[in-house]
């Protein structure tokens, strides 16, 4: 069997955001946390779920899995 990757094999995704990328996390009421990235969930998309990204909110220090479409990076 080739080594060489077959053509039409999707490539794999290169992680969204990346450890001590920072962050904003969008609450439920339309405000901001900022926070710390700490890497992304990959198995939750593995079992159907949502992709979630971990992160560690900057007030608190406490940790959450987040849906990744309420993270956007900040300057």
């Amino acid at each position: 069997m080739s080594k060489h990757k077959h053509h039409g094999e999707p490539e794999p995704e290169a992680p969204q955001f990346k450890e001590g990328h920072k962050v904003w996390v969008m609450e439920p009421n339309g405000t901001a946390r900022e926070a710390i990235c700490v890497g992304e969930a990959e198995q939750a998309t593995f079992f159907g779920g949502p992709p979630k990204v971990y992160v560690v909110f900057t007030d608190t220090r406490e940790g959450a899995a987040i849906d990744m479409d309420r993270v956007t990076a900040r300057d």
